[in-house]
């Protein structure tokens, strides 16, 4: 058996192997997972903080894009119905002014009715009559359907929103300012007027 060689100290034997088995250790190869354990570097405290405040600030600065997003859409949302309800609206009014522009020509036609009716001779046949009343009739309530109305005038306070003076006739038999005559009728369609009526107005001078 061969001697190994101390150098005069104890222990020195032991000393050595450890030492040859730290240089073996140097020299084994490494892994590839204890190669990428080695290269990971652990952030600070100060890095995660600095990381999570830009984190927060993203968020904070989406969050304000998505809300402007969304104002903006509403904002879009609500002039798309203010000009629906715009272009309903006048669409509405010119729909009602063309109507309109009907309806009065007819009450002219309305109107010739009404003086033919009044003024019947004697001689003409009652079934003849009879038609043209009936015409008369269903011309009234097409326009009736329409939302023409007559604007009540004999017997009622003169009032020039309504009524149009064609004469003012001194008498006693009527108080002052009363429709006593209508030269020809008046109509509304819905709440506007359409046509004032023409009539005769009482001036009592006992009421002055």
């Amino acid at each position: 058996m061969t001697d190994r060689h101390t150098n005069g100290r104890p222990g020195d034997g032991a000393a050595d192997d450890a030492e040859q088995a730290s240089a073996g250790g140097r020299g084994r190869h490494r892994t590839r997972g204890e190669e990428r354990a080695e290269g990971i570097q652990v952030p600070t405290r100060s890095e995660l903080l600095e990381e999570i405040g830009e984190l927060e600030r993203g968020l904070a600065a989406a969050r304000a894009e998505a809300e402007e997003q969304l104002q903006g859409r509403q904002r879009a949302a609500a002039d798309l119905a203010n000009y629906r309800r715009r272009t309903d609206e006048e669409r509405a009014a010119v729909t009602s002014f063309a109507n309109a522009i009907l309806i009065t020509k007819l009450l002219g036609v309305l109107d010739d009715f009404d003086r033919a009716l009044a003024n019947v001779p004697d001689v003409v046949h009652e079934g003849w009559v009879e038609g043209v009343r009936l015409v008369e009739r269903k011309l009234r309530s097409l326009l009736e359907a329409e939302g023409v109305t007559q604007i009540e005038a004999v017997g009622e306070p003169f009032d020039p929103n309504l009524h149009e003076a064609v004469v003012h006739e001194p008498t006693t038999d009527h108080p002052d300012n009363e429709v006593i005559g209508e030269v020809q009728r008046g109509y509304r369609l819905h709440d506007r007027v359409l046509r004032p009526a023409l009539v005769r107005v009482a001036k009592n001078p006992k009421s002055n």
